[in-house]
């Protein structure tokens, strides 16, 4: 099987599933869209892989192309070759016996549609192998029909060059909105938010601490919040827009949002157990100063011993809090642009 996740996000993925009895990860990759990561599982395995909160979409492997194995001449051509290769028909029955047992009945005449990604140092692009590996299916199920949306989808990724990887999701896009509802297009995908909420560790993890509360003081529509609430986290925002603060307080039961500026919060000094938030864009000039007024606060109502774990641009050291001891800093690619998860200790 492989599982697809935001760019940035794979070392963790990895992480998480190998640490579930039943998962033996084998690798991954990137496609230029995605991070992705390989492993073989067992039934109880896979139940947690598609459970995973990090993992966009997971899917059971149909099949593998490699350059050594496709010498073909021509784009379509080569397109054909890859895609055909990877239609493994041994691996499709098991995939789809997979899919029978995780999502639905099959029958006879399903439908289907295809997404496929290139790296592009093939010269092949995303058209070019959806239109391929369509035709395979057409070839070996004509009772099949192309449809958008559709009960099954495949997928074809180049996800090393010239290395390409196909797949039958597994996982339902349908049902993860549906446990989401937070995630609005162009936000903050819910996988990063989880991401970084596993970053800010175990709910009652610092010492001392009076309460599993995490405080994100920039919460925009409440991503973060809904995933802290989903791992367990008592969970508190704020955030300077009042259409912001509305859109959160609808994004999981018994949330606290309130109207506020994260670089003046209305708190006691050593008051939640983490903070962690998506901090806003400023212009290079401005920057500086927003960044290190917001860290100097959250360092401030941090306990000792909690995380503060920030999605945001280069982080000056002069702005850093002494009290603050940088642990990790994960680069990740969100909306074309390359931003780090921050991950803080208070001392």
């Amino acid at each position: 099987m492989f599982a697809t996740c935001a760019p940035g996000i794979g070392r963790l993925l990895r992480r998480q599933l190998a640490a579930v009895d039943g998962i033996d990860v084998t690798g991954g990759g990137f496609d230029g869209q995605t991070d992705i990561v390989f492993f073989d599982t067992d039934r109880t395995g896979r139940a947690h892989a598609l459970r995973s909160r990090l993992a966009e979409d997971v899917f059971a492997e149909i099949g593998r192309a490699s350059p050594g194995r496709v010498r073909s001449a021509g784009r379509e051509a080569r397109a054909g070759a890859i895609a055909s290769t990877a239609w493994q028909q041994g691996a499709v029955e098991r995939a789809l016996s997979v899919f029978a047992e995780e999502a639905g009945q099959l029958s006879g005449s399903m439908t289907y549609r295809v997404t496929a990604q290139a790296r592009l140092q093939t010269g092949l692009r995303r058209p070019d192998l959806r239109r391929a590996m369509a035709a395979v299916i057409d070839a070996d199920k004509p009772r099949w029909k192309f449809a958008d949306p559709a009960q099954l989808e495949f997928r074809l990724s180049e996800w090393h060059d010239g290395q390409y990887v196909a797949g039958l999701q597994i996982s339902s896009a349908t049902a993860r909105r549906a446990e989401r509802p937070a995630e609005h297009s162009g936000l903050l995908p819910a996988t990063v938010a989880a991401a970084m909420v596993q970053l800010a560790g175990d709910e009652a993890a610092a010492p001392g601490a009076r309460s599993p509360l995490l405080l994100d003081p920039c919460c925009g529509a409440g991503v973060i919040l809904a995933e802290g609430v989903a791992a367990g986290w008592i969970a508190e925002g704020s955030d300077i827009d009042p259409v912001a603060v509305e859109l959160a307080s609808q994004a999981a039961t018994g949330l606290s949002v309130q109207l506020g500026d994260a670089r003046e919060l209305l708190m006691a000094d050593d008051y939640v157990t983490a903070c962690v938030s998506w901090l806003p864009s400023r212009g290079p000039d401005s920057w500086p100063s927003f960044a290190g007024e917001v860290l100097a606060e959250l360092s401030r109502v941090t306990q000792s011993g909690g995380r503060v774990v920030l999605l945001a641009p280069e982080l000056p050291r002069a702005v850093i809090p002494a009290a603050l001891r940088l642990r990790k800093q994960i680069p990740v690619q969100l909306h074309g642009a390359i931003l780090h998860i921050w991950v803080f200790r208070r001392t």
